[in-house]
């Protein structure tokens, strides 16, 4: 059985096949069948996304909370994965940990989707490398800079992808802020020049879900990596995208996200084409 659970380890032509599905139409694959979509973090893109991606592949889309299936509580992870998939052609899940994930994998007979966990984003990575496609025409040799928090599951995914398919991605991040298992061929710097002559610059904010105790080191760690107009400057022909929700005046200025260089809602609406993508991609190989 084929899980995605992260982008790491993927073949490039397993990314490009995504990457091909999400813009090819729709085959009713999930035809008479469900998917479980199971959330422990809430997500207004992820939920509307993955509903709209299941509801094109012919399925019904079914959310989930973890007051109703009691996860490692009530019943075994195990005993779930295998449940849902009396019902279900696909499992996915909206973590806090990883291998919760692993686990319902190695049970589950049919695919299982990381919808976000502490560690990986991956469809929000395809979401972005379908983006920057668009954008550019082309991914390899595309110059990406990654501005703020470099050590999270959204550059993370990002820096996978952009390895995987020949992007040459500089994280631009403070000691301690920088990606603790960056691919081979990722760059990191602390110094804010390094943004000249991108393609595309990228933030992400400063302080995510479940970081409040940490707000006001975090801020005062990354407040000078805010993207704002003089730092576009330096790369004056860069589109600026965002995984959102994104804070104006924190980690981006309103004048990039909402400027005429801004491509943030075509990055969120193709959240729904990679996500549909991804799904046509497990559910081919199943």
């Amino acid at each position: 059985m084929t899980h995605l659970l992260t982008l790491a380890g993927l073949a490039r032509g397993d990314i490009e096949a995504m990457l091909a599905l999400a813009e090819a139409t729709p085959a009713p694959l999930l035809a008479g069948k469900g998917a479980a979509l199971y959330f422990e973090k809430p997500s207004a893109r992820t939920r509307n996304s993955m509903e709209l991606a299941v509801h094109q592949l012919g399925g019904h889309p079914v959310y989930l909370t973890p007051g109703e299936l009691g996860i490692g509580t009530r019943e075994s992870v195990e005993d779930i994965a295998r449940t849902l998939a009396c019902y279900h052609g696909v499992i996915c899940a909206r973590v806090f940990d990883h291998g919760l994930l692993e686990q319902l994998a190695s049970a589950s007979p049919v695919p299982v989707v990381n919808m976000l966990s502490g560690t990986d984003h991956p469809l929000q990575g395809l979401a972005d490398l379908l983006t920057i496609r668009q954008l550019c025409g082309r991914i390899e040799g595309v110059k990406v800079a990654y501005v703020g928090d470099g050590d999270n599951n959204v550059a993370r995914s990002l820096a996978q992808g952009c390895a995987a398919l020949g992007a040459e991605l500089t994280i631009v991040a403070p000691e301690g802020y920088q990606l603790s298992d960056a691919p081979a061929g990722v760059r990191q710097t602390t110094d804010l020049a390094a943004v000249a002559g991108a393609d595309i610059v990228y933030s992400d904010v400063f302080v995510s879900m479940g970081q409040d105790a940490e707000t006001e080191r975090r801020m005062a760690d990354l407040g000078a990596y805010q993207v704002n107009e003089a730092l576009m400057a330096k790369a004056p022909d860069a589109w600026f995208l965002h995984c959102l929700p994104a804070r104006r005046g924190e980690e981006v200025t309103a004048g990039v996200i909402d400027g005429p260089r801004s491509a943030v809602w075509r990055q969120a609406e193709n959240r729904m084409h990679s996500a549909r993508g991804a799904l046509m991609w497990l559910l081919q190989q199943d």
